[in-house]
């Protein structure tokens, strides 16, 4: 990866990990669904006009759309809304990998390794440490069952989205632009009716008449920076590297998560926390590199 290419990529992985914080502050003014009703409706509006609808058949551009957008967002909203810190949002969502891993090998016959089995044994662990130490007295923050819960629900339908996107792929190579600006038109509907629902029509009306400069640009990060610019950079490195070597820098987004939510929230963690937040990332990455601690084992033996 030439130089230029790693700096796009550091980018994209920087403004993805302060995603989590941008959600944050944009949930302090506005409720969860209807901020992300707007924040896909600017991603659909106006670039569904510049840019070709994906040829895909409409079934798969819906399912595609109602998890990896609506799924995923409706749940990681709504559980950072209910006090779960940004960065350990951040991280726990990545459990994104072991859910795509597991429902690959039940729906499209894909093998386990050994280190994905044990990458999400011990990631298990690290979540089970999170979302336990209220009872164990060491909460400093606001993880609970309930938001642990949510956000392994959006890591999960993340997950879904993955495995959609590998059939659309299958079958057609599709334009990422195509496919993120054409399925953010699925989850709009969704999110509004859920807004109407949940949140209240009054609510609603006071958010939007009382928005302030904060949720407004907060709005524009999420849908242009994070969403079309992110994927518009991700997906060109995507389709001129192999993929072992632009993936494994998404675990970078957690770090960057992490700290900013440190920097810019006052976020703390107490040490069953940092305990259990140290354990997920050994998941993690067990999870990505322990396939290549056994090729280069295998190589070595066959060299001796």
């Amino acid at each position: 990866m030439s130089v230029k290419d790693m700096l796009l990529a550091l980018c994209v992985v920087v403004a993805w990990g302060i995603n989590f914080v941008v959600i944050k502050v944009g949930l302090h003014d506005m409720p969860p669904f209807l901020l992300a009703g707007l924040r896909f409706l600017l991603v659909a509006f106006p670039a569904v006009f510049f840019v070709k609808p994906p040829k895909v058949p409409l079934r798969w551009l819906i399912v595609y759309g109602m998890t990896m957008s609506f799924g995923q967002f409706a749940f990681l909203f709504l559980a950072i809304k209910l006090g779960m810190p940004a960065g350990i949002a951040s991280l726990v969502v990545q459990a994104q990998a072991f859910f795509t891993l597991l429902l690959g090998a039940l729906l499209l016959a894909e093998k386990l390794r050994w280190n994905h089995i044990a990458g999400i044994l011990i990631a298990t662990i690290g979540m089970f440490m999170l979302a336990t130490a209220g009872v164990t007295g060491q909460v400093t923050t606001g993880i609970t069952l309930t938001t642990m819960l949510l956000t392994l629900a959006a890591a999960l339908s993340w997950g879904m989205g993955n495995i959609t996107n590998k059939v659309i792929m299958r079958n057609t190579k599709v334009p990422v632009m195509s496919l993120v600006v054409w399925s953010a038109l699925v989850p709009v509907v969704p999110f509004f009716a859920s807004a109407w629902l949940f949140e209240g029509q009054s609510t609603i009306i006071l958010s939007l008449m009382n928005i302030n400069l904060k949720t407004v640009l907060a709005l524009i990060y999420l849908a242009f920076i994070a969403t079309i610019i992110g994927y518009a950079i991700w997906g060109s490195l995507l389709s001129r590297y192999e993929t072992w070597r632009v993936a494994p820098l998404t675990l970078l987004v957690p770090v960057v998560g992490m700290l900013s939510a440190a920097l810019f929230l006052d976020e703390t963690l107490s040490a069953q926390e940092i305990t259990g937040v140290g354990v997920i990332i050994v998941g993690l990455l067990l999870n990505v590199f322990g396939g290549l601690l056994s090729q280069v084992r295998v190589v070595r033996e066959q060299h001796q």
